[in-house]
């Protein structure tokens, strides 16, 4: 059975249904004929990955069941996705995308990461992944949420993880290193400790407009030949104290740009992709997913119009005291 004759028979008149029994979110018309993307390929920096420009987060397959998790997959395999990304801190996101991928494996690329910071937490949890994704190798493993100064110097120094990466490195379990990020000064920092394939970094409109802060580290990664993971390009604003967060982002911590404000989030995402990025990644749920699959063509293929660039410094006069990172970071 092909992956479209997965879908159509997995979804007919219905849309993917959570472990609650509630239908857990839109489901963007997975019984259409998908646009032919699935040539579009860009190089990830020095890795000598070719990878399609939006990458599955696991977030995505988080909390929504297996049957769920799997339409998302096969919907993103038959678009031409070749990436795809998780992490152990995302609840059971592992487990169900190392089910939805199985069959596909050795012809996508995974990459997974880590919050640990020490050799001895680190051994653990690498096993673990490696079983819930059923999988022997990682393409590339990422040191995760790097954001104080404890953190670069628990990673690099005595019992730290690095031994653990440089370990698994030399036996083929990874293949490529790089690490996320939620400090500038950090990511810059430790980037000049070790050669990084990859960075995962913050790269938003807003942010950039406000302080210049994402662009220092994106530059930077980029003068190294690293492959540049954007995130956080389609985010609008932190949520407000008094402010209810809409039941249709409750996988983000950020505000997301509403996608039904097509214009906006496109205008967005070509501010992030021209800002360095190799590559996005979009905030939590499918409805953002798809919403940056589906257009990715128009977001690549032209640059910034007039319109589009007075509609951020509009939204950004409206949103500039409410970042969703502290600009000093």
């Amino acid at each position: 059975m092909d992956k479209r004759e997965f879908i159509r028979k997995s979804i007919a008149g219905a849309v993917a249904i959570g472990t609650s029994g509630v239908v857990s979110t839109t489901f963007a018309d997975t019984t259409a004929k998908p646009k032919k993307t699935g040539t579009i390929k860009r190089k990830l920096g020095k890795t000598g990955f070719e990878v399609y420009p939006v990458v599955y987060g696991g977030i995505v397959s988080m909390q929504d069941g297996q049957k769920a998790s799997d339409n998302y997959v096969a919907w993103a395999l038959d678009r031409g996705i070749n990436y795809f990304d998780v992490a152990p801190s995302y609840g059971d996101a592992e487990e169900k995308l190392g089910n939805s991928l199985k069959p596909y494996r050795k012809d996508n690329f995974l990459a997974c990461k880590t919050t640990q910071r020490l050799r001895e937490g680190a051994e653990k949890e690498f096993e673990k992944s490696l079983q819930l994704l059923q999988t022997d190798y990682f393409d590339v493993y990422q040191l995760h949420s790097i954001s104080t100064p404890k953190d670069t110097e628990q990673i690099f120094g005595p019992d730290g993880i690095m031994e653990i990466v440089e370990k698994e490195k030399q036996r083929g379990r990874i293949r490529k290193v790089g690490f996320s990020a939620h400090s500038q000064e950090q990511a810059i920092r430790a980037m000049s400790m070790y050669d990084f394939d990859t960075i995962m970094f913050p790269t938003n409109w807003q942010m950039i407009k406000l302080d210049g802060w994402g662009a220092g580290a994106v530059n930077e990664a980029k003068r190294r030949g690293m492959g540049v993971l954007a995130i956080k390009g389609l985010i609008h604003r932190r949520w407000m104290e008094d402010e209810k967060q809409d039941s249709r982002y409750q996988k983000s911590w950020c505000k997301p740009i509403d996608v039904e404000n097509r214009e906006f989030g496109i205008a967005a995402l070509k501010f992030t992709f021209q800002a360095g990025a190799d590559v996005i990644i979009p905030p939590g749920d499918f409805r953002n997913f798809s919403f940056c699959v589906d257009n990715i063509e128009e977001i690549l293929d032209s640059p910034l119009t007039k319109k589009e660039k007075t509609l951020l410094d509009n939204e950004f006069l409206a949103v500039k005291d409410y970042p969703f990172f502290d600009p000093r970071t």
